[in-house]
């Protein structure tokens, strides 16, 4: 069952990650959290270049540790898919997140859902992996009728656990996002 479970753990860390980068109605430093600055020929995330914080609930400042590294920062979110347009102060560069609207918010409610729905259709498929595996290792003889039924029934307990954890952080976000 182990490698199972971690799997499953997997996906969830990785669902929570991803919904960490979609933005809700406060500023949150994650959003950034893809974006990539050349940085003396390599790419580096944007966090390991600067300071980001989010000092207000609707402002993110990013404060490079070298100055001109600004206007490649800069470029790099204007890149990004993220919808906001930096401004340089020559010293720090700030995002100001605007209030989402209403017709927003439920389209990143429906974005949250359909994440969800994916992450639970890659627990499931690591369910079937195993089942196909306890198939393979009862068609061989390594293991009894009893054992695989016992190891179907506790890989599916799993997988329902882990399903409730994803509704749950799925639920989480969305309460989030569609609060004002």
């Amino acid at each position: 069952m182990q490698p199972y479970e971690s799997k499953m753990q997997k996906a969830l860390a990785v669902l929570s990650e991803d919904l960490g980068s979609i933005r809700a109605g406060r500023a949150n430093p994650h959003v950034l959290d893809k974006i990539t600055v050349n940085y003396y020929g390599t790419d580096t995330p944007l966090n390991q270049v600067g300071n980001v914080s989010a000092p207000e609930p609707r402002l993110i400042v990013i404060q490079p540790w070298e100055k001109n590294l600004l206007k490649a920062i800069e470029k790099a979110i204007q890149a990004s898919d993220i919808g906001i347009n930096p401004s340089n102060d020559g010293s720090a560069i700030r995002l100001v997140f605007p209030d989402l609207t209403e017709e927003r918010r439920k389209t990143l409610a429906k974005e949250v859902k359909k994440k969800g729905d994916e992450y639970k259709v890659a627990v499931r498929n690591i369910r079937r992996d195993g089942n196909d595996e306890f198939k393979k290792r009862r068609k061989k003889s390594e293991i009894t009728e009893d054992e695989m039924e016992e190891y179907e029934g506790a890989l599916q307990k799993l997988t329902d656990k882990y399903i409730a954890d994803i509704d749950k952080i799925v639920e989480a976000k969305t309460a989030d996002i569609m609060s004002i």
